[in-house]
């Protein structure tokens, strides 16, 4: 009977959370749902305004004066740059943080190797679970914004967004950096690192080959092409800002969904065996009470 209780103790266990699992999955099903209709949504429109911008920068760069050129400024020497992972305040999501604490351990160690060594590196975590691991190891963490991730919209971005781009053009930082998982669909996402200042121009199309000649944008400029400029530029890097952060608050929930749905599956399965040893052993031992009882008629 001490076995019997033992089992039966296990499949309460796996009852239980089996039902945290599940209700996991569906609260995450229900925030994909929301974020995934934002993220859809909001992806033509920063996207269409990201390649404006572009094509403005290519046309501007010979031309540009005090704050477009700083957002435009070269790589210099000893640059300090800022590293933004940004990932859960929660655990419970598979390898999605692991992925962005990877993949920021590898721009440390590797890409920006010579800046960290020289201490030129700061990281600004938008994550509970990434601040304390880089914390734990000894990594120069200068703050967090987690809170933006428990009230994800727009406007609670935009401080934050303004921020950054006040610590570049005062030349605080040369260089900023995202890490972050781009949403593709509720089981895939894809690991990115973006440069979100200074603005990388797009340079896919060889200006110099023929075939793209007839593809070049002109622009009228009305008011002016520094008015325009001025104005669209903090629009589209605000609009990057909470881009980045949706896709990332989406991919979490995605992941979420299938690594609770994979859980409750899994307990679903164990508490199947459970049930059949649970079964054994109780027949098993009604067997042998009948044994005994059957023995003992025939003993008398």
């Amino acid at each position: 009977m001490a076995n019997l209780k033992e089992v039966r103790t296990r499949i309460n266990s796996v009852n239980s959370t089996m039902q945290i699992t599940s209700a996991m999955k569906m609260v995450s099903a229900s925030k994909l749902r929301k974020s995934q209709s934002t993220i859809v949504t909001l992806r033509p429109y920063a996207s269409k305004l990201q390649e404006i911008m572009q094509d403005l920068s290519s046309a501007m760069k010979t031309s540009a004066e005090g704050v477009y050129a700083k957002i435009h400024k070269e790589n210099v020497e000893d640059e300090r740059i800022l590293l933004i992972p940004v990932a859960s305040n929660k655990g419970l999501c598979g390898v999605f943080n692991v992925s962005v604490l990877r993949e920021t351990l590898n721009a440390l160690k590797e890409d920006y190797k010579v800046q960290f060594e020289k201490g030129n590196v700061d990281i600004l975590c938008i994550s509970k679970k990434i601040e304390e691991t880089l914390i734990f190891r000894k990594y120069r963490v200068i703050g967090n914004e987690n809170e933006l991730l428990d009230k994800l919209s727009y406007e609670n971005t935009l401080p934050f967004a303004e921020k950054l781009m006040s610590d570049f053009v005062e030349e605080k930082y040369d260089r900023i950096v995202f890490i972050y998982n781009q949403f593709k669909n509720a089981g895939s996402q894809i690991l990115k690192r973006e440069q979100f200042l200074p603005i990388v121009t797009d340079n896919t199309n060889n200006d110099d080959d023929p075939r793209f000649a007839e593809f070049e944008t002109e622009y009228i400029f009305q008011p002016s092409k520094d008015e325009i400029v001025n104005t669209l530029i903090p629009k589209s890097l605000k609009l990057q800002v909470y881009k980045i952060l949706l896709d990332s608050f989406a991919s979490e929930h995605g992941a979420r969904m299938v690594s609770m749905t994979k859980a409750t599956d899994n307990a679903a399965e164990l508490l199947k065996e459970l049930n059949l040893s649970y079964n054994k052993a109780r027949q098993s031992a009604i067997t042998n009470e009948i044994i005994e009882i059957v023995g003992g008629a025939n003993a008398l």
